[in-house]
């Protein structure tokens, strides 16, 4: 979610975590159609539809002032989650080499090690910005298009082109958006106080 007024309480019960709730139940069901069955198409909808709605369950919360707790901790976890999922689902079976693979997670690490590294020095971590959500948008919006190129018939043709063009964009806009949050965590650093931004 982006930044909004602070929660006042965990707030289990709401509209947007039940959306986040059912994005989330779309991940088992992504891996059972894409790793169990031969529902390639219904696999690709089911990817892209909960990791295409990412923003819904956000806007419902500020639309709703049904901002909670449980909300924003839910929400990042459920995008990472599904980004991850695909990522090591795709490499199983084939669709994404290894190189790459490896190119997405050390990113997640370094992200995960400078929040580590800013929460040890008392600082919230850098505010989310635009590039950092357009490199994740474009980065996702490659998996279904790639499922869709590698195991449907006749899809290829049109699908692996658009595929392997939103991932190799995604994956540079990617690590050029962890450029920019470790820039901003410098900053944070060198001004020698806490700020209290809060990421999507």
């Amino acid at each position: 979610m982006s930044k909004s007024a602070a929660p006042t309480g965990w707030g289990v019960w709401t509209w947007p975590n039940l959306v986040t709730a059912v994005r989330l139940a779309g991940i088992p069901l992504f891996c059972y159609l894409l790793l169990a069955t031969e529902h390639y198409w219904q696999a690709a909808v089911v990817l892209a539809v909960g990791g295409g709605t990412d923003w819904v369950d956000g806007q419902l919360a500020r639309r709703l002032n049904q901002v909670s707790k449980l909300g924003r901790l839910l929400d990042p976890f459920v995008d990472r989650l599904y980004i991850l999922t695909a990522l090591l689902a795709l490499t199983y079976v084939h669709l994404l080499p290894w190189p790459f693979t490896l190119a997405v997670l050390v990113r997640e690490a370094t992200m995960v090690g400078l929040v580590i590294v800013l929460r040890w020095h008392g600082y919230a971590p850098p505010q989310v910005h635009f590039l950092g959500k357009s490199a994740t948008s474009v980065v996702f919006m490659s998996f279904p298009v790639l499922v869709v190129a590698g195991l449907v018939e006749n899809a290829d043709v049109w699908a692996a082109p658009l595929g392997w063009a939103l991932a190799w964009w995604g994956l540079a806009l990617y690590w050029a958006a962890a450029l920019v949050y470790l820039w901003q965590a410098a900053g944070l650093m060198r001004g020698g106080r806490a700020r209290a931004h809060v990421v999507a």
